[in-house]
């Protein structure tokens, strides 16, 4: 059995489709054909054997070409010149240059401008060719070709060129964020190489002393080889993570948040820190990402919301370890645009999905607010 789409799935299919460029091609042919249909009396009437109704259908035939101006431009253009000759139709060639402008760039926009005016020349030229249609004299014929021509492919190679910056400036984000995602996992790996490595050689140190305790005892060899291994892992954890000594070590914890807050007091923004008690007693890697998180958000706010009070919260509840950063959306926006990569979340929420979390950052209320949530590791 056959099953219908529902009506909502209908709805989302015609959305998708309504912002597809499929769209927008089947807008310009109908734009196009609206525009012919005006010539539709005055062809009826001409020596063309054509009446009311053929004449629309040759008009919508040649619209309908439009939708392969993305593919094809090359199509619309060639029926355009056509209809030109035939019908003396100025309008599908105006949409037929700007197509290939916007989709063929320059170059071709220019070469075919050329060609549309020598072969209007050509027209003009030609005996019996109703010429006084567009003008008594060929100055006449021109000023009304000539601007017709250059103004539709000059307006689709400006779209062409808009269309290239956004191309880049959407590259350029993502190149951005890949950027900001790998710095963010080199930052996690310097603080798993920092935390850990510190604990292994605590380990190390005090299997060596165990053993040392336990000279002539049967567990003499078992702590000599439990050091051992603890000297091999750290050997290999910095063989693994590789540090970079000019680079700033691991980032702090729990401790480093009041050194946060006073500083972006300092920058204008006063901050409300409240820090439950049992957070406290997190593991070290979960307080970098604390500290990540808050550090980030402090910064945000200060850029996009100089001079208003920021509260940070952070708290556990059941399993989970979250962290809530809220300031009030500044009344206008700051004088000067604040300089930014726009991957500030793009890092946060990296950090927090290697530690098996989630973010979500957003406007709600008045206020901005961003809220990670992790798991604690905390016993319960």
């Amino acid at each position: 059995m056959v099953r219908l789409p529902t009506v909502p799935a209908l709805r989302r299919r015609a959305d998708r489709w309504a912002g597809s460029p499929r769209a927008l091609d089947v807008v310009a042919a109908l734009s196009a054909f609206a525009l012919m249909l005006l010539d539709v009396p005055g062809l009826a009437r001409a020596d063309n054997s054509l009446t009311g109704v053929t004449a629309t259908l040759v008009l919508a035939a040649g619209a309908a070409t439009l939708v392969l101006r993305r593919r094809l431009p090359w199509v619309p253009y060639l029926v355009a010149l056509g209809l030109m000759g035939w019908l003396h139709e100025v309008t599908l060639i105006q949409f037929a240059l700007y197509s290939i402008g916007r989709f063929r760039g320059r170059r071709a926009a220019v070469l075919a401008t050329l060609l549309y005016i020598a072969v209007a020349y050509a027209y003009f030229q030609t005996p019996g060719w109703p010429a006084a249609h567009h003008g008594d004299t060929l100055s006449d014929f021109l000023s009304v070709v000539v601007p017709i021509g250059v103004l539709a492919a000059g307006v689709g190679i400006a779209a062409y060129r808009q269309d290239l910056v956004r191309a880049l400036e959407v590259q350029r984000r993502a190149a951005a964020a890949r950027q900001a995602v790998q710095e963010e996992r080199i930052q996690v790996g310097r603080d798993v190489h920092d935390l850990v490595g510190r604990e292994l050689t605590v380990l190390a140190v005090r299997a060596e002393v165990l053993a040392v305790r336990a000279r002539g005892d049967a567990h003499q060899k078992d702590f000599e080889e439990l050091a051992d291994t603890a000297r091999r892992a750290h050997l290999m954890l910095n063989e693994t993570i590789v540090r970079r000594a000019d680079r700033d070590g691991a980032t702090p914890g729990l401790e480093g948040l009041a050194d946060l807050a006073a500083e972006s007091e300092r920058m204008g923004s006063p901050v409300e820190l409240d820090v439950a008690e049992e957070v406290k007693a997190l593991s070290p890697l979960r307080q970098t990402a604390v500290h990540r998180v808050v550090r980030e958000c402090l910064t945000n706010a200060a850029k996009h919301a100089p001079g208003l009070p920021v509260r940070v919260a952070i708290g556990a509840t059941g399993p989970d370890l979250w962290i809530e950063v809220r300031n009030p959306l500044p009344g206008t926006p700051p004088d000067r645009a604040p300089v930014s990569t726009g991957t500030g979340l793009v890092s946060m929420d990296e950090r927090v999905a290697s530690m098996g979390g989630t973010l979500a950052a957003g406007k709600r209320d008045g206020e901005y607010v961003v809220r990670a949530t992790l798991p604690s590791g905390l016993a319960r």
